[in-house]
């Protein structure tokens, strides 16, 4: 009783932030709210000074613009810390911003999401950066149980769940029952690396190179992995390779289909290992429910029919798939008391 009231206080004396830290965009959740921040994972830094310049939207215009002296960084990479310094510095200004005025005696007390499958250490550093940005309370959950909250599966309930989230930097894909993850796979292959695919694609084949802006744009303009009945076209303009000038070419959905076909290939086979060796009661569960796709990954035009027709399974796209994981957040948010065995709660826990 004492314990649950003075949790009462400490809620009404701080705000209650839940954080999807990806790779591409980091997404900030305030109980009562809702979601406040979504902002490009990007920190531009002065290196003569070591100040931050800016963050999120304002830095990721600067990516592949900025003078010698100021650099535009992602401090994520592959959904984990890559730079600890300059997370730690994104996610104060991102706290700071989402409490705004409504700013409370206490540190906040914060659910961040991270990708299944990382080790210890990484959780770690998840757990430190925010602390050091001004946290009082840490929790850790896995996006993909993040997600499943979010879109509103039946997680803790005796049924199977499927969900598979393709951020930025990562893929996961887990098989979900009775508050646990039954399955999983954590794949390095999602949204920046179909990015890579389409840059090394133009060079090769138009022998042209773009930047990693211009192939995001690309893949979200004409973007296919099943043939369409109209062909997609996209204007890209890069530096011609052979006479270093500016050149333009026109990009058919075809080529993107192509470069992009082995990552696909990959992903789906993955969907289908985690299918193999899910067992058989929650898999007739998930022949009923079908699988779920989240994250920016999940608005790939036919993903979600490919799939089907490679697992023989109905798979659907969540509704607003890219905050999925932010509101599952906000859902523990809600309630820790009733999640909490589902959250990675302490060190000891990693050991």
């Amino acid at each position: 009783m004492f314990k649950r009231l003075r949790e009462k206080i400490a809620s009404l004396a701080s705000n209650d932030l839940g954080i999807d830290l990806g790779t591409a965009n980091t997404l900030v959740y305030v109980r009562g709210r809702g979601i406040v921040v979504n902002e490009p994972s990007v920190v531009a830094v002065n290196q003569k000074t070591g100040r931050v310049v800016a963050v999120g939207a304002s830095a990721k215009e600067m990516l592949g613009r900025t003078p010698g002296h100021l650099v535009a960084v992602r401090p994520l990479v592959d959904g984990v810390i890559s730079d600890f310094e300059v997370t730690e510095e994104m996610l104060a200004y991102l706290m700071n911003r989402a409490q705004g005025e409504g700013r409370k005696l206490l540190g906040a007390r914060v659910v961040v999401g991270v990708p299944s499958g990382i080790t210890n250490v990484e959780i770690r550093a998840v757990r430190d950066a925010a602390q050091n940005a001004g946290a009082r309370e840490v929790h850790i959950i896995e996006e993909p149980m993040a997600a499943a909250l979010g879109i509103r599966l039946p997680v803790k309930e005796a049924v199977g769940s499927m969900i598979v989230d393709i951020g930025g930097g990562t893929t996961d894909i887990a098989v979900i029952s009775l508050g646990g993850i039954v399955r999983s796979k954590n794949l390095r292959i999602a949204g920046d690396k179909l990015n890579q695919d389409i840059i090394s694609h133009i060079r090769s084949e138009f022998k042209i190179l773009i930047g990693e802006k211009t192939a995001e744009n690309v893949k979200m303009a004409i973007g296919a992995v099943i043939e369409g009945d109209r062909p997609l076209e996209a204007v890209v303009r890069g530096r011609d390779l052979i006479t270093g000038l500016p050149r333009e070419v026109i990009v058919t959905d075809s080529d993107v289909r192509e470069a992009v076909s082995q990552s696909i290939d990959t992903l789906v086979e993955s969907v289908r290992e985690v299918i193999e060796t899910t067992p058989p009661e929650i898999l007739a569960d998930i022949m009923k429910s079908g699988i779920y796709l989240v994250g920016g990954g999940a608005l790939i035009k036919d993903l979600d029919r490919l799939i089907s027709e490679w697992v023989k399974i109905p798979v659907h796209v969540a509704d607003d798939p890219l905050t999925a994981v932010a509101r599952g957040a906000g859902v523990v948010l809600e309630d820790i008391e009733s999640y909490r065995d589902i959250l990675i709660e302490h060190d000891d826990d990693l050991s």
